[in-house]
């Protein structure tokens, strides 16, 4: 017997982080009917497994979604934890239908509406799916990782929490982008901390500083109006952007040669199960740190709307292709911001208009039909 439940909705949002919530926000005031499908459970779970130290490289005042301040002083730099229970408190005020332990697991088209396939033994048909699923979803691991000598502890940092995790020796940090340079700092207070990876240039200026009060809103103010695809100078930033690092924030240079941070050549393969150098050196080290990126995960969607370099075809979050298709909070999607907490709210108030002009007039009935297909009943 078929205990799988299928409900009717009119839109389906995949992804309870600062994009989705932001998403729901506006399809909430326009009274359109929808759910947030969030993998974890609760809101702002995936803030929660960062690293520890973590805290968010912009000052409260730009940390707020639409209709809610973020709280406390406005210059003050919220932890993840902080910044997770805000996400967390956003979805009651707002009152948002946030339903948590719900993954996805494909997401297609039957020719006449989107089919949201999940873990949670319900099925979702929708006129509209917004995915807000998060850029930074897959770690990128090198190929020869797996060739490193079993007596080296590596991780990734999507699994880096505090430095007790590593063993005692000297530690080799991959990547030297702003995750890098954060995790070396911290590390170098305990170990010998070999930092491999360009510089990625910095901000010429300390954020946690007086001055910063005048400079940050400038440079915000560059990411959400002057670089965006509109502009020459977005446009041609745009590609750099996607394949590279950004600037270092927080931690510069010069607070790397003062920990006493190693800056190494770059990692190209392993030799005899250590680390090798560009320069043909070996790193003699006990442990590695890969700060390589991620890469997005458009596996669970099965529709072709992706580039060879898994990027969508979209304008503005909406793909014209697949209407009722879209995404919001990935990286340069209309602008600089568009990842950034104080840019989703922008990109999500588009979408939601977008939704809004194509659907009829607003139900005044119930929000959404379930059908049950068979025994089962709906435990979201």
């Amino acid at each position: 017997m078929n205990t799988e439940l299928t409900e009717h909705i009119e839109t389906v949002v995949v992804g309870g982080g600062q994009a989705g919530l932001a998403t729901g926000y506006h399809l909430a005031r326009a009274g359109r009917p929808f759910v947030i499908l969030e993998a974890g459970e609760r809101v702002g779970d995936s803030w929660r497994g960062r690293w520890d130290s973590l805290r968010l490289f912009s000052p409260a005042r730009f940390d707020g979604l639409p209709g809610l301040p973020y709280p406390g002083p406005a210059w003050a730099f919220p932890t993840r934890d902080e910044f997770a229970d805000y996400l967390q408190a956003y979805a009651g005020w707002a009152e948002l239908p946030v339903r948590t332990g719900i993954r996805v697991r494909r997401l297609s088209y039957d020719g006449t509406r989107y089919v949201v396939e999940t873990d949670g033994g319900v099925r979702y048909v929708a006129e509209n799916v917004v995915v807000a699923a998060g850029y930074d979803r897959l770690p990128k691991m090198p190929s020869y990782a797996d060739q490193l000598g079993p007596d080296v502890r590596q991780l990734h940092a999507v699994d880096y929490r505090d430095p007790g995790q590593l063993q005692d020796g000297p530690v080799l940090i991959v990547g030297a982008g702003n995750s890098g340079a954060d995790i070396a700092v911290e590390l170098a207070a305990s170990h010998r901390v070999l930092l491999s990876g360009p510089h990625p240039g910095q901000i010429p200026w300390r954020i946690e500083r007086r001055a910063a009060r005048v400079l940050t809103p400038v440079l915000f103010f560059l990411f959400r109006n002057v670089l965006t695809v509109r502009t020459p100078m977005g446009r041609k930033l745009r590609p750099k952007v996607l394949a590279h690092s950004a600037p270092l924030i927080r931690v510069k240079a010069a607070d790397l040669k003062a920990a006493g941070v190693e800056r190494v050549d770059r990692v190209v393969g392993v030799r005899d199960g250590l680390p090798e150098l560009a320069d043909g050196r070996r790193a003699e080290v006990a442990n590695v740190v890969w700060c390589t990126g991620f890469r997005p995960d458009v596996s669970w969607i099965d529709l072709p709307v992706f580039d060879a370099d898994g990027e969508p075809a979209q304008r503005r979050g909406v793909v014209a292709s697949h209407p009722g298709l879209y995404f919001v909070g990935r990286l340069f999607q209309y602008a600089m911001a568009s990842s950034m907490i104080q840019g989703v709210g922008r990109d999500a108030g588009h979408v939601a208009r977008h939704i809004v002009a194509r659907q009829p007039a607003a139900p005044t009935a119930v929000a959404a039909d379930a059908v049950r297909l068979g025994g089962g009943r709906n435990g979201a």
